[in-house]
């Protein structure tokens, strides 16, 4: 299979099913972003490896969800979608509680940063967050038949809480937002 197939060189991209849209269509700018979350995720996982099995499993869980996100919904019926469900919800709150419950309890807005691997953390969160501005966008005509919205919620959650859990694994302080007067 060639890498290129100059199908797009005139703004068009194909979704699974078919129909072609504008590369800059909302849809596929949501997919995108998806996609811009998971390769922030491996190099994250580079950078915190001790938590590399579960970015991994996020990172596959996000292919699936460009998946969804990439098929012409009058065609989902027809096509083998993968397995999208809320027990992957589910599984990122459980590691939430794990971490957060070895974690001081926050009392003040916190600055991103103090480490390497925590910064990239925040990045994905953030990129996270805008990744589930696009799918809301996105979904406006859509009922999408899968949780996507509330998995990338749950996601930016489990992106902070692991930013602070890398710090403080690492014997690093948080650094407080102090507002100006």
């Amino acid at each position: 299979m060639k890498i290129y197939t100059k199908k797009g060189d005139k703004g068009t991209t194909m979704l699974f099913g078919g129909v072609r849209l504008p590369k800059d269509d909302i849809r596929i700018e949501a997919y995108g972003t998806v996609d811009e979350l998971n390769s922030f995720l491996g190099l994250l996982a580079d950078k915190a490896p001790e938590y590399a099995e579960q970015i991994h499993r996020i990172q596959s869980t996000l292919f699936d969800l460009g998946a969804w996100l990439a098929t012409d919904p009058a065609k989902r019926d027809k096509l083998q979608l993968p397995q999208f469900d809320e027990s992957e919800i589910h599984i990122l709150e459980q590691w939430i509680d794990q971490m957060d419950a070895e974690l001081p309890q926050l009392k003040t807005f916190i600055l991103p940063g103090g480490d390497e691997a925590a910064s990239v953390a925040h990045v994905c969160r953030t990129v996270c967050r805008r990744a589930e501005r696009r799918v809301v966008s996105a979904l406006q005509d859509d009922e999408l038949p899968v949780p996507a919205i509330a998995y990338l919620n749950r996601l930016s959650d489990y992106l902070f809480v692991l930013a602070r859990h890398i710090l403080f694994k690492k014997g690093k302080s948080e650094k407080p937002w102090v507002p100006r007067k």
